[in-house]
């Protein structure tokens, strides 16, 4: 199989270089505001390496300013780091803070979001919706299974009736969390393969029909949402088949280690399709240059503006945000971006997605 013709242009990821001086190590924060009686708030991304964070960090302190908030920023030592996300709440609720935002790192963070909500803190999810739902008091986030199916749909057209070898790169293997399953089973559900159990990643048929064709899914990898980890999850699909042909990624740090593995292994970049989820200036400099095909863009920014707003509300006025419509968090926002559409799904091109990178929908 043949990839469309990707035309190559040569976008740089803006602002990345200037807002990385801005990542915070470990549990380490700074006040936006040196007011006493400003409203106190917490940002507690996953890891401060990965520049969607660094995008969400940069539109909440930016929102912090608008609204007289006073910001502290807290991190992950790396994505699934629990323990120094659970030190960062409890120092939230220590200095008095109105509220949190957190992109929850796993499940074992759930007790300490409810001893902060005890204590009378309105606590935020970003990105990711926990499980359940409400063991936050909203989560302002990407639909990460319309996003997935998004990616699938499209691989569904590009290959054109071909038959699909699959390599899945996962987030985790070692605990549940709903961004990654929820990305791994859309993608599969707009290929048209039939699911398992909507919340468990690789418990589908290892081969049958998608929509278009037969498939075979060589297996799941996960990849701890870092190029290395990309790398390393590529390097073990290829050595279980080497004839893959399509490779999901749960982000595009992984989608580019994947890249990198199967260029190491002399693959062509038109026999490979490889899709994922982001969406970042730099992922779109990616889908321009055909290193990733097509790619989910979802909008951190919007993400960390509403939630410092949502709380700078509750503090002055009392009121609440309410979830989107039927659904159980508030929906910020999805839109697909690739240079070669196929029939019957909506996208959008690089130049599109360049202006509109993590920023607002």
């Amino acid at each position: 199989m043949t990839k469309h013709s990707i035309r190559s242009r040569s976008l740089m990821a803006v602002g990345l270089a200037a807002t990385a001086a801005l990542a915070l190590s470990g549990c380490a924060g700074s006040a936006s505001s040196g007011d006493p009686d400003a409203i106190g708030v917490s940002l507690i991304v996953k890891t401060n390496s990965n520049p969607f964070f660094i995008a969400m960090e940069e539109g909440a302190r930016a929102a912090a300013e608008e609204h007289g908030v006073s910001l502290t920023v807290a991190a992950g030592k790396e994505d699934g780091d629990e323990d120094t996300q659970i030190q960062a709440i409890e120092a939230a609720i220590s200095k008095g803070d109105q509220g949190i935002l957190i992109t929850p790192n796993g499940p074992s963070v759930l007790d300490a979001i409810q001893k902060a909500r005890d204590a009378g803190l309105y606590v935020i999810a970003l990105d990711t919706v926990p499980e359940p739902a409400d063991a936050v008091d909203i989560t302002f986030a990407t639909d990460n299974f319309l996003a997935g199916q998004l990616i699938g749909q499209w691989t569904a057209g590009a290959l054109g009736g071909e038959d699909a070898v699959i390599g899945m790169i996962d987030l985790f293997d070692d605990k549940v969390v709903t961004v990654d399953y929820s990305r791994d089973q859309g993608f599969l559900d707009g290929l048209g393969v039939d699911l398992g159990d909507p919340a468990v990643n690789g418990d589908e048929a290892a081969s049958g029909e998608y929509s278009g064709g037969s498939y075979t899914i060589v297996g799941n990898e996960a990849s701890q949402g870092a190029e290395d980890g990309g790398r390393a999850a590529m390097e073990n699909l290829l050595a279980k088949n080497p004839d893959i042909n399509v490779v999901y990624t749960i982000n595009e740090p992984a989608a580019y280690g994947a890249y990198q593995a199967l260029e190491a292994a002399g693959k062509s970049p038109e026999d490979v399709i490889i899709v994922s989820v982001d969406g970042g200036c730099a992922g779109v400099g990616q889908v321009a240059d055909g290193i990733i095909d097509a790619t989910s863009q979802q909008y951190p920014v919007k993400m960390a503006e509403l939630g410092v707003e949502a709380i700078a509300q509750l503090a002055e006025t009392g009121e609440t945000p309410e979830v989107s419509e039927g659904l159980d968090f508030y929906n910020t926002g999805v839109a697909l971006v690739t240079d070669t559409p196929v029939d019957g799904v909506d996208s959008i091109d690089t130049a599109e997605g360049a202006d509109l990178c993590w920023g607002a929908e």
